[in-house]
């Protein structure tokens, strides 16, 4: 089987390349194999850090693979919508430096991957972000909610979150959404560097700062995930939805 993520070792730091397809369509498949790959990276004591990116600079991820999961039974789709909010969690909390590459569109849930990364560095050019979950009938997933929310002010979360649009590079710099926009050619290396930086320093008070500002809004989403998914999912296999859902296969 066709590995979903490629892992290559730049001295003390893990890149992790998604590669599923083109667009990186997230099905349970790629979520597992990310996960699996930040479990070993966070058991690796020769790996101080990561960079989660794309093997190619046209899609970080599209988001949902809409055409597989809107198959799904309930059943299996909690199955995937729990497993992708537990990634981000385990992202968003993981102890050590986790720099975002993004090479390409992220959009919907890759632009949630990315907000659960410590640092944002984005390709300049024609490269889209946003979170068009409303244009689908559904709400942002709570997790993403609450870490979107800790990244830019909330006049800025709404302008994302009430209009679902996609927005360019100079313009996710404005809102706070990314760090820095470079050279394509500059953003894997830079996202490399900004890791080792942050770990030449200490690795350990990094690991506490972090862990300062992430254990809060952790503590609230797990509190609340339960009651959250189930709205979420109930509104997934709504008929107006579902309608919304049909009309965006016609873009995978």
């Amino acid at each position: 089987m066709k590995k979903l993520v490629n892992r290559e070792v730049s001295g003390n730091i893990a890149v992790l390349r998604l590669n599923r397809e083109v667009t990186n369509a997230i099905n349970l498949d790629l979520i597992n194999e990310v996960s699996e790959h930040l479990r070993l990276s966070g058991e690796d004591g020769d790996v101080d850090g990561i960079v989660l990116t794309s093997a190619n600079d046209k899609f970080f991820s599209i988001g949902f693979d809409i055409p597989e999961l809107i198959r799904l039974n309930r059943d299996d789709f909690e199955d995937f919508y729990h497993s992708f909010n537990h990634l981000c969690i385990h992202l968003y909390t993981f102890p050590k430096p986790v720099i975002a590459a993004i090479t390409g569109h992220a959009v919907a849930g890759g632009c949630i991957l990315t907000l659960c990364c410590d640092y944002r560095f984005i390709a300049e050019g024609k490269k889209l972000m946003g979170l068009n979950e409303i244009k689908l009938g559904v709400p942002l997933p709570y997790p993403a909610d609450c870490i979107l929310r800790q990244i830019v002010d909330d006049h800025t979360a709404r302008t994302i979150l009430d209009t679902g649009d996609f927005f360019p590079p100079e313009e996710t710099l404005e809102m706070g959404l990314v760090d820095e926009v470079l050279p394509l050619d500059r953003v894997a290396a830079q996202s490399i560097e900004k890791a080792q930086s942050i770990i030449a320093l200490s690795t350990e008070a990094f690991g506490m700062i972090k862990r300062n500002r992430t254990e809060k809004i952790a503590e609230q989403i797990r509190g609340n995930l339960l009651g959250k998914e189930k709205i979420f999912i109930d509104l997934w296999y709504s008929d107006k939805t579902r309608e919304k859902l049909r009309a965006a296969l016609e873009k995978f």
